[in-house]
């Protein structure tokens, strides 16, 4: 993939985001840097940075994708609150396992798998009217 400007201030703001984020929240991030950028250049760049494997990608309820940078060493699974967005990694070494002996049995070669986990978090679970407080929960 070739270095762009767009693409390196992309892949810059990107890595100053504490989570997952979407194309119009970074475009906004861009402009109040002084970046002067299209969302629709925000989009492509995105999407040649999944294709090329450089981000981990997550849908939102709404269908909305998410972006977050990949670490070095190889794409992650997370688990996303539905109401603030946190994300938190999970150990997903048995869907990599599956994967590559669904791979291995149909004769499929750069098998790619997405897996989405989404729930409420504890902040924002006990932030919701009627839920019991966190001490009633181990009392």
């Amino acid at each position: 993939m070739r270095t762009t400007r767009q693409r390196t201030a992309v892949l810059n703001a990107l890595h100053r985001r504490a989570d997952f984020t979407s194309a119009q929240e970074l475009h906004e991030a861009l402009e109040a840097d002084g970046i002067t950028i299209g969302l629709t250049t925000v989009y492509r760049t995105l999407h040649a940075l999944d294709r090329s494997g450089q981000v981990d990608v997550v849908r939102e309820r709404s269908g909305e994708r998410l972006y977050r940078p990949r670490p070095a060493d190889g794409h992650r699974h997370y688990l996303v609150c539905r109401d603030c967005g946190l994300s938190t990694e999970v150990e997903a070494g048995v869907v990599e396992r599956w994967a590559e002996k669904v791979a291995e049995a149909t004769g499929f070669a750069e098998v790619e798998h997405t897996v989405e986990l989404t729930g409420v978090c504890d902040r924002c679970r006990r932030a919701r009217p009627g839920s019991p407080a966190l001490t009633d929960r181990h009392a």
